[in-house]
């Protein structure tokens, strides 16, 4: 007959290292494993709840996936004067924003800013009313020593991020880094010398909870990130969305024994991670992604001893995301023992994995939501909310809209958190602060050049989404001269009329012209703020498919009319 209690795994105890001064979280931490029987690094899995192992118990909208498809239906028309909130509301809002943190998420793991770039554009974060940055660091952090293989070949200096840290401080911009440690872990795990560490050996999604490696990686990044910011008061380490937690050979062997089950995994992999934090760094709290916590019972995550450790951060970056339910998750955190919560709200990169402009009015919508859970809330509960701006869904994802076209996106939607609503005046500050006449919020349109950093991106990008592909299949597809005369048929075997011909030719050569002038435009641009290694790949997605198309017609036709003036006739 099995025990009650479950057997510790190999070199678990339930004692504190001797020697070690114990900080005031790490001791409650301690005396939640004593009551469990259970130590940091003992049961980690994966989520919130849901049945069956190997589920990811996670529930709610997934954090990188559209709400709606932002392509096929758009929100209706967002007049300035729908967006003010009730007085008693707005009043409790602007308190929220007011006192509240506001911070700008940097994902650093697609498309990354030169640092020029961004020191530049810091100025206008703080004057938009940021309070901070949450930066995503991945690949592109200068990890040293052991860590070497992490580093991309983009990735900033170690002088660079200090340049950049030291600005942000001079903006009186405070910084939280953001370490993945548990999910999103394939910028490490795809690399063959933490290959052995994946919790399921082909997928390099989610690290294995159960080797003293494992955690001894986690802990070197965060020290590497640690040494390079100073004066940090929190420290997001990530813990979403782990895929296949439960399915790997040591976790599947473990949740065979009794009382074993994946909420204790996951919780247990937090802990870890979080007391580590404690441990080393006493004055920095850790923030966690909450979608793993939502699921999961409250007599779990109270007696794991992790409310006292971390702040959950609820994510939800839908344009009618449920108030009621946000407000109820709240209270329920709030039984458990969490002390405070984040929240995070998202101005880009979750309408589309390869969306290229933003929707403002969507994002738009999604704050105003946060401001109605922040009234409903608490006044004491709130350390701050996160204005997430995902550059890639995942790892291996394409990129979704560029940081410079989304500013306005995140100027209206900071400055409606910082007023506690929108409105016609709050509009026009925000036009004014990006040099913009006209800033539409219901359309992708960007009618006019502003004069904030990368304005000219945003211009080019939005021309080139819009017209370049519909204009180049106007021509080849709806164009009866070339649909009739100049198909693939006739392009193999270098045949035109020569009367035809003079009916699209100059059209097929200058629109050809037009867009090879504005695609250099938005390349040198691009250059500007961007490696040469992002400016290709954002070309070769939303680029070449339609130019290349057109330029081989040029050529297939001034191939057909040499052959036709040597007298080739097939």
């Amino acid at each position: 007959m099995r025990s009650a209690r479950r057997s510790r795994l190999p070199g678990e105890s339930n004692r504190p290292p001797r020697g070690k001064k114990l900080s005031k979280r790490a001791k409650i931490l301690h005396r939640a494993e004593s009551s469990a029987g259970t130590s940091p690094g003992q049961h980690r899995s994966a989520a919130t709840g849901a049945e069956g192992r190997g589920q990811a118990l996670y529930t709610g909208v997934r954090r990188r996936q559209a709400p709606i498809d932002a392509r096929r239906r758009r929100p209706g028309r967002l007049g300035a004067r729908s967006q003010e909130q009730s007085r008693p509301e707005r009043r409790h809002a602007a308190g929220m924003a007011a006192g509240g943190r506001r911070l700008v998420h940097l994902d650093l793991k697609g498309a990354p800013p030169r640092a020029s770039y961004l020191a530049e554009v810091l100025p206008l974060l703080r004057a938009l009313g940021a309070t901070g940055l949450m930066v995503e660091y991945e690949d592109t952090f200068p990890y040293a020593g052991p860590l070497r293989p992490l580093r991309a070949p983009h990735a900033y200096s170690p002088g660079e991020l200090r340049a950049v840290l030291g600005r942000a401080r001079a903006q009186g911009l405070e910084v939280v880094p953001l370490v993945q440690s548990f999910g999103h872990m394939e910028f490490v795990l795809k690399h063959k010398e933490f290959a052995h560490l994946r919790e399921v050996k082909v997928f390099p999604n989610a690290l294995n909870p159960h080797k003293e490696e494992s955690r001894a990686l986690v802990k070197a990044m965060i020290d590497q990130v640690m040494a390079l910011h100073e004066d940090v008061k929190w420290f997001h380490i990530g813990c979403d969305e782990v895929y296949y937690l439960g399915e790997g050979e040591e976790s599947k062997e473990w949740l065979q024994q009794q009382d074993n089950t994946l909420e204790k995994l996951c919780l247990s992999h937090i802990r870890a991670v979080a007391s580590c934090v404690a441990l080393s760094y006493p004055a920095v709290m850790p923030i966690v992604w909450d979608d793993m916590l939502r699921g999961m019972s409250e007599e779990a995550l109270a007696e794991s001893g992790v409310p006292q450790l971390v702040q959950p951060m609820i994510w939800d970056y839908a344009a009618d995301l449920d108030v009621e339910g946000k407000v109820h998750l709240i209270e329920k955190y709030r039984r458990c023992g969490f002390s405070k919560v984040w929240f995070a709200s998202a101005f880009k990169g979750a309408t589309g994995v390869n969306q290229s402009l933003t929707l403002i009015g969507h994002h738009l919508k999604n704050h105003l939501q946060w401001l109605k859970v922040a009234s409903s809330s608490p006044g004491d509960v709130l350390e701050g909310i996160a204005l997430t701006g995902w550059q890639r869904y995942d790892h291996f994802s394409v990129l979704c809209e560029l940081l410079p076209v989304a500013i306005p996106s995140l100027a209206v939607c900071l400055q409606a958190l910082q007023n506690g609503g929108y409105s016609e005046k709050i509009k026009e500050n925000v036009e004014k602060l990006l040099g913009m006449s006209n800033l539409e919020t219901d359309t992708f349109m960007s009618t006019n050049l502003g004069t904030f950093p990368g304005s000219n991106i945003l211009t080019l990008v939005t021309q080139v989404s819009f017209y370049l592909k519909s204009s180049v299949d106007e021509l080849l597809e709806r164009n009866r001269y070339v649909t009739g005369w100049f198909s693939p048929y006739h392009r193999k075997r270098k045949i035109i009329h020569p009367i035809i011909m003079h009916h699209f030719q100059p059209d097929a050569v200058s629109l050809l012209s037009k867009w090879n002038a504005v695609v250099q435009d938005l390349q040198a641009a691009m250059e500007q703020v961007y490696h040469k290694c992002t400016v290709e790949e954002w070309m070769e997605e939303n680029v070449h498919p339609s130019l290349q198309k057109l330029q081989q017609v040029v050529d297939d036709l001034d191939e057909a009319i040499k052959a036709q003036n040597q007298g080739h006739f097939n």
